[in-house]
């Protein structure tokens, strides 16, 4: 009995802990993130991240506008995995084989400093 009650405890505890794990932010420089951003994002996203880079006309699906409500109510996790990922039958390809993670997270900074995260409260 004493047993069960130790394994019970010992996951919870390890669902808590990995919780407060994929809670955690991320750390990123801004700085870094604006450069990274003109560099490989600013040419479909704008340079205002409204989806209207010079190259977006040219696109059969249009990039994300950072401003709308549905982009600044996405965690900070699913801009990773975009960011990495991308986004199939987009132009947005990955960018796990050319940025570091450092470098993400540099990227999701500047974002989030250009149009913040809006909290949604049930």
């Amino acid at each position: 009995m004493n047993a069960n009650r130790l394994m019970v405890f010992l996951c919870g505890l390890m669902i808590v802990a990995s919780a407060s794990v994929a809670a955690e932010k991320r750390p990123g420089n801004v700085k870094n993130g604006q450069v990274l951003y003109q560099q490989h994002c600013l040419r479909c996203h704008g340079a205002t991240l409204d989806g209207k880079g010079p190259d977006a006309t040219k696109l059969r699906v249009r990039p994300t506008d950072f401003h709308k409500y549905l982009s600044r109510v996405k965690g900070d996790l699913e801009l990773e995995v975009t960011i990495r990922r991308g986004r199939k039958l987009t132009a947005m390809h990955e960018w796990d084989s050319l940025l570091t993670d450092e470098q993400v997270y540099d990227l999701i900074a500047y974002i989030r400093s250009a149009v913040p995260h809006l909290e949604v409260k049930p």
